[in-house]
């Protein structure tokens, strides 16, 4: 869902499968202390799960 709406919105996003890439799933946990997905990293916020609302407001969408 949330690849779905920022695609729609014609937002830039890199998507990362912490569950292939060892080394950025540490770094997840490092940066955020969330062990699960999704996590989004936009600008000094991080929103852990889908949170559309934040997640727009936060995009100035």
């Amino acid at each position: 869902m949330a690849k779905e709406f920022l695609s729609s919105q014609d937002v830039e996003f890199e998507a990362i499968d912490i569950s292939t890439d060892q080394k950025a799933m540490n770094e997840m946990v490092e940066k955020t202390g969330a062990m699960g997905t999704p996590v989004f990293i936009i600008g000094s916020e991080v929103v852990r799960g889908w949170d559309r609302g934040k997640v727009s407001r936060l995009l100035n969408l």
